[in-house]
């Protein structure tokens, strides 16, 4: 979709809709107060009949409006004016565009900006109109042999504020709007994908592509050779039961002068996860297509970074594979080596995720990074734990841990902190390795961090398990994008606030 800023008064807008918000009890936002002073209080007369009476997410579409050079306007119920929150300005933004697209209107003025939620700035709510924009229109039909009825129309929204003064910083938020979404809708298009389509070798060639377009990416991709001459046995014995080959991707941005320590993502990719030996049950299996969320918001985070050119260094790792039975597959009790020398014993191969983490977080203390993060669908528990609605977060390093709960606040694209205490270590005992795979059925989220917070020691490391957040099931099932929106925050968090990620 086009987003251009715009000012000037509403009745004015030569456009064939424009979008302006009611508070509860019919009481006029601005820019409906001015339209319908324009129409000589058509607009007031028209809402008292009862057609709209201001409650949230209520909609009222009118035509031809009298002394308006626009041919439709919409009014969209915001609720009590006191009672406004993000969540509730983002459903407001969404209802918004929705009418828009189901009426069949293809530009519009949006002046939703101006609806006042507390402690957001125009900044904020340009950027969220955008991203929320994107992301109500969002399909993927591109595997039908026919396109979807209901795909968008709306194609052009004009962002309306009120003071030219902050046209710039508006544009500013538009554009970092629009590179979220397109990180976003990059992430989303991966997950969606079946995995006879999105294999490991279609995440390298994905990140290949990403090269071709922007100057600032390099990327390299180890196959499995390499990967056996690195001894990444962790990794190695998750991908021995498939016959799509494994693959280690990287991809460096340069942003900043090559003395500046680089921030690693390191993103579980594994393509089809069947649970290996210790299989999963077929009801939803179809779903174990979005196990590799981790690695498609790692790539979708490296697109926003290099369309906003960001003055920063990066670097994404993806280890990239399936997780299938076979002749060749490991087995519970199995017993391996990782990069790292320590040794796991397999106890269940349906918890691979943190064995191709392990070997990758390992491989990553080769660039030195300032920081790591892991992103990973990893456990069933985090889900039972949190829901829908937080990513789990855990970490060995308190300030990385708070800046990235504060990026999720900002964005919208919350996490929760769980605790990463000793204590939960002894569940990982094993009678014949260093440790083994899995702690049994207490906290199994919080000893799956444990399992790699052994790899992870001497890094200021912090984990996500996005297992609730990365996708929705039943009958809107779909990748969410998620946590693109928080890492691409916290990034810009760490350009704007330098001080904020000094050595500590």
């Amino acid at each position: 979709m086009e987003f251009t800023i715009i000012g000037g008064a509403p009745d004015k807008q030569r456009v064939p809709c424009v979008v302006a918000g009611v508070f509860d009890k019919r009481k006029l936002a601005e820019t409906a107060a001015q339209l319908d002073q324009a129409s000589h209080q058509y607009i007031r007369r028209i809402i008292k009949r009862g057609d709209l009476d201001g409650r949230c997410g209520q909609t009222l579409m009118l035509h031809q409006i009298p002394g308006t050079a626009a041919e439709r306007i919409l009014l969209i119920g915001c609720g009590p004016k006191n009672e406004l929150s993000d969540n509730k300005y983002r459903e407001i933004v969404a209802k918004a565009v929705t009418t828009l697209n189901d009426a069949g209107v293809t530009e519009a003025a949006s002046y939703l900006a101006e609806i006042p939620t507390p402690d957001r700035g125009l900044d904020w709510k340009v950027r969220q109109l955008v991203e929320t924009a994107e992301n109500t229109l969002y399909r993927f039909d591109r595997l039908k042999s026919k396109p979807d009825a209901s795909a968008a129309v709306l194609c052009s929204l004009r962002v309306a504020i009120a003071n030219p003064r902050d046209a710039s910083a508006a544009k500013e938020s538009l554009r970092e709007g629009r590179a979220i979404a397109a990180g976003v809708r990059l992430a989303k298009d991966l997950a969606n994908l079946p995995s006879n389509h999105c294999t490991p070798a279609y995440l390298a060639d994905e990140a290949r592509r990403l090269q071709k377009r922007y100057a600032a990416l390099k990327v390299e991709v180890l196959g499995v050779a390499q990967i056996k001459r690195l001894r990444m046995g962790a990794f190695l014995a998750v991908a021995r039961g498939s016959r799509e080959p494994p693959a280690l991707i990287i991809v460096q941005y340069r942003g900043a002068p090559a003395a500046q320590a680089p921030v690693a993502l390191v993103g579980k990719g594994i393509t089809f996860d069947s649970g290996g030996i210790s299989i999963k049950p077929a009801a939803a299996m179809d779903e174990m297509k979005y196990d590799m969320c981790g690695a498609a918001s790692v790539l979708g985070t490296l697109r926003a970074v290099a369309e906003l050119r960001l003055p920063i260094n990066l670097v994404g790792l993806i280890p990239a594979t399936e997780n299938m039975p076979g002749g060749n597959a490991v087995k519970p009790g199995d017993i391996v080596t990782s990069l790292s020398g320590q040794t796991i014993e397999i106890l269940n191969t349906d918890a691979e995720g943190r064995l191709v983490l392990c070997d990758t977080l390992t491989y990553s203390r080769r660039f030195k990074p300032g920081v790591v993060i892991d992103i990973a669908t990893l456990t069933g528990a985090c889900v039972v734990a949190l829901g829908q609605h937080a990513s789990g977060l855990l970490s060995n390093h308190e300030p990385l841990a708070a800046a990235l709960l504060a990026a999720g606040g900002r964005s919208g694209d919350r996490a929760w902190q769980l605790p990463l205490w000793e204590d939960y270590q002894k569940q990982l005992d094993s009678r014949f390795a260093d440790f083994a795979n899995v702690g049994g059925r207490e906290a199994g989220s919080i000893t799956a961090a444990c399992f790699l917070a052994r790899f992870a020691k001497d890094l200021k490391w912090a984990h996500l398990d996005i297992a609730g957040t990365a996708w929705r099931t039943g009958n809107k099932k779909g990748a969410t994008g998620r946590p693109v929106p928080l890492l691409v925050q916290f990034l810009l968090d760490r350009v704007r606030k330098p001080e904020d990620h000094a050595p500590g």
